[in-house]
């Protein structure tokens, strides 16, 4: 698994035009199952992708297609690991 933290690099105001295009691309990656968990950070820095993937090569390919990536609004630190243990919830 891996969590993916993105940290904006422009104003919100010139991430908010491509929030819709966002969302597309984690639906997209929701109905492959790749993306389990997704949300923005407190306060709105950027966001958090909780993923899965073959391997670290194939997320930052997949990566890639996101448009904020695309349009160079936000920064990616990508830490794998390996879960030991989860809440109930989550493994259902």
């Amino acid at each position: 698994m891996f969590v993916v933290d993105l940290h904006y690099i422009v104003p919100l105001e010139d991430i908010e035009p491509f929030i819709d295009p966002h969302l597309a691309f984690l639906d997209e990656h929701y109905a492959s199952g790749c993306f389990i968990v997704s949300g923005a950070k407190v306060p709105r820095t950027g966001g958090v992708i909780i993923a899965t993937a073959e391997s670290l090569t194939a997320l930052e390919r997949l990566l890639e297609a996101d448009p904020f990536r695309k349009e160079k609004l936000a920064e990616y630190t990508i830490t794998e690991f390996r879960p030991g243990r989860a809440a109930p919830q989550l493994k259902e």
